[in-house]
Formats: structure tokens, sequence, C-alpha cells
């Protein structure tokens, strides 16, 4: 099997919001955007994040796609909109501590959202009867598989770039996983 995932367009963010779960615009300009994209056809299974800048690539290629909860961006709860530069100190400095199991209250720690990626890439995994699978998501669930398939500490998953509009492909035979391209 081998299994495309691409991370939305760029977003209208001038503010330097915090956003996960929020429904964040895409930049005015984003079918431009979707026009410089490299999709291949011929998928056989096709599942975006239920978010909105995720469905609009998924539409605008008319693929006949499926959406899961698990591939949503983190929850940051109460912090969802606002300023990163207002999120209190006493808030936001544990996370910056330790951002694998702090999270901001009404939202999920980096652990929790593990376990629901994981959950989603084990069940794809599996299947026998796709071949070549798109997955439209977020740089969060994106970096997380890749954690997953190359088993680096969950700390260090900030430090592979996942670039808006980009593909990272990775080939599945026999329970073997290979990273064969990463931002193509």
């Amino acid at each position: 099997m081998e299994i495309h995932l691409i991370r939305h367009t760029a977003v209208e963010n001038p503010g330097n919001l915090c956003y996960g779960f929020a429904e964040m615009p895409l930049r005015k300009d984003y079918i431009e955007d979707f026009k410089t994209l490299d999709i291949d056809h011929g998928y056989d299974g096709i599942v975006s994040s239920p978010s909105q800048r995720c469905r609009l690539l998924a539409d605008y290629f008319k693929f006949d796609y499926q959406t899961d909860e698990r591939l949503r961006e983190m929850n940051f709860g109460n912090w969802e909109m606002k300023k990163w530069t207002d999120i209190p100190e006493e808030e936001i400095n544990p996370w910056y501590n330790d951002f694998i199991k702090v999270k901001a209250s009404g939202g999920e720690n980096l652990l929790e959202m593990q376990i629901r990626v994981l959950s989603f890439w084990k069940e794809l995994i599996q299947k026998k009867d796709i071949e070549k699978a798109l997955i439209v998501t977020h740089a969060g669930v994106i970096r997380l598989i890749l954690q997953a398939v190359l088993r680096f500490p969950l700390e260090n998953m900030f430090s592979i770039q996942i670039d808006y509009g980009k593909k990272t492909i990775v080939n599945v035979k026999n329970e073997l996983l290979l990273i064969k391209n990463i931002n193509i």
C-alpha cells in the first residue's frame, strides 16, 4: 500500500492565533494554492480531516472521500483562536515545558492526540483492499504518523518540518513501513 499524506494549504492567520480544532480559514488565494499542488489520481481510499481547511482541498479535486475525526489537528481547548501572546503565562509555560503531557483547559495533550491519530493509522495500514490512499490532514497528524513509523522520541516531532500543501508518502508492505518522500 502507498499512503499519501497531504497537509492543507496555507491559512489566513495574520494575528498569529492559536488554532487546531478551530476553523481557521485558508488564505484568500487558496484556489491558486490548490492549482500548484502535485496530486495523484487513482486512489482506492481518500480520507480527510473534517476541518474545512482540509475538506476544501478534497472538494476542489472532486474526490469522493470520507472524513474522520481522528485526523483533526490538536485540540487547544480554551486557547483556540486566542493570540499566543494573550494566553496567560501561568497556563502556557507549563505546556511549553511539557507539551506531551500538559494540555490547555478543555483541550487535549499530545499523548491523547497520538492515541487517536495512531488508532486511525493502525486501522488504515491493516486494510487489504487499498493499494493507494490519500489522507488530507494537518502537520501535527503527519508528524505523529512519521514518529510512529520512525520510532523517534515524541519530544522530537517538531524537528520535522511539514510544509503547507505538500505530500509525504509512506509505503506499507508486509508490516514494513518505509517513508518514501517528505514535502514533495
